[in-house]
C-alpha cells in the first residue's frame, strides 16, 4: 500500500491517489459522515457557476466535485494528476473532459476560465504557491477561485477532540472501507499540519488574488476560501 510523506512528492502523491481511485467517493462519504455531501453543494454556491461559463476543477478525482457545475450549463474541466482517478472517473462519467495536469504547471492558456476551484486538493500539492499562482494566470480578468479544504476548529475544545479524531479513529474506520487505509494516515496528518484560515487567506493575496474572504463550515472542520482575479 502506498502512502505518501509530508512533504508530498507529486510521484508519491499521484500513486497513493491512483490507489484508493475505485472506493475514495464511498470512504469519503463514509469518513466525514455524509459531511462532503453538504460541503460539495457550498462549494457550487460559492463558485456560482452560470451556463457557459468556463470552470476548471482541479483536484477532481473522479469527477464527483465537478457534476453541480456541469448541471449549471457550465463547461466543467476536472483536472487531477492522479491517473487512477481519471480512469475511474472516465468509466463512471465518460461525458466529462477529463484532463492530466498538475496544479503547478496547468496545461492551459493565461486568462481561460471563469471559475478555478479545488475541493481538498491543496494541501496535497507540493508548491501551495505556486499552485495559487498558476490558477491566477489561468483564470480570466475578474475570475474568482474557491478553495475548499480541511482547516482548523474554532472551538479550542472540539478542536482538540478533532484531532484526537483524525489521528486515532480515522485509520481503523479507513481500513474497514478503504482499499489502501495507510494512504488515509497520511491525509489525516496532512490536514494536522495545514495552515489555519488566516494563514491560507494571506498565502492567497500574495500570490496576486485579491478580495480575498473565507467562510467556516462545520464549525471551522472545512473552509471555503475565496478570491478574486483583478480585472
Amino acid at each position: 500500500m502506498t502512502r505518501a510523506s509530508l512533504d508530498k512528492q507529486p510521484h508519491e502523491v499521484a500513486s497513493m491517489f491512483d490507489d484508493v481511485a475505485e472506493r475514495y467517493d464511498l470512504t469519503n462519504d463514509v469518513l466525514s459522515l455524509g459531511q462532503d455531501r453538504r460541503w460539495r453543494k457550498e462549494v457550487a454556491k460559492a463558485v456560482d457557476a452560470r451556463p457557459a461559463q468556463k470552470v476548471l476543477d482541479l483536484a477532481a478525482g473522479t469527477g464527483t466535485s465537478s457534476l453541480p457545475f456541469a448541471q449549471t450549463g457550465a463547461y466543467v474541466v476536472p483536472c487531477d494528476f492522479s491517473q487512477g482517478m481519471l480512469q475511474v472517473g472516465k468509466q463512471r462519467r465518460p461525458w466529462l473532459p477529463y484532463t492530466a495536469g498538475d496544479a503547478t504547471r496547468l496545461p492551459f492558456k493565461d486568462d481561460t476560465f471563469d471559475a478555478v476551484t479545488i475541493s481538498f486538493g491543496l494541501r496535497n500539492v507540493q508548491d501551495t504557491d505556486a499552485a495559487l499562482r498558476e490558477m491566477l494566470r489561468v483564470a480570466r480578468p475578474g475570475g474568482r477561485i474557491v478553495i475548499c479544504e480541511f482547516s482548523h476548529p474554532t472551538w479550542t475544545p472540539f478542536r482538540t477532540v478533532y484531532t484526537e479524531y483524525l489521528m486515532r479513529a480515522l485509520p481503523p474506520v479507513a481500513r474497514a472501507v478503504s482499499s489502501s487505509p495507510d494512504a488515509y494516515v497520511y491525509l489525516a496528518e496532512s490536514i494536522r499540519a495545514w495552515p489555519d484560515q488566516p494563514a491560507l487567506a494571506e498565502r492567497l493575496g500574495k500570490a496576486g488574488w485579491s478580495r480575498v474572504a473565507w467562510r467556516n463550515l462545520s464549525g471551522g472542520i472545512v473552509a471555503l476560501h475565496r478570491g478574486f482575479k483583478a480585472s
